[in-house]
């Protein structure tokens, strides 16, 4: 483990995150998961995918 990381766990553990902060990051970690569970059980529709799945096709090489 890099030296630098344990100074920064050893800043965290003086000045720890606000709760406001804490908050923000359970939220966006939330919709995140949300968002992965729509897409994993088929939900999410067509239009809001980048590239949909068998729409690209690489060409074959001779």
């Amino acid at each position: 483990m890099n030296p630098m990381w344990f100074l920064r766990m050893a800043r965290w553990a003086r000045h720890p995150p606000s709760k406001k902060q804490v908050k923000l990051v359970a939220v966006v970690a939330v919709i995140v998961i949300a968002i992965a569970a729509v897409e994993w059980l088929g939900f999410w529709p067509d239009w809001a995918t980048v590239n949909p799945k068998g729409s690209m096709r690489l060409p074959h090489a001779n």
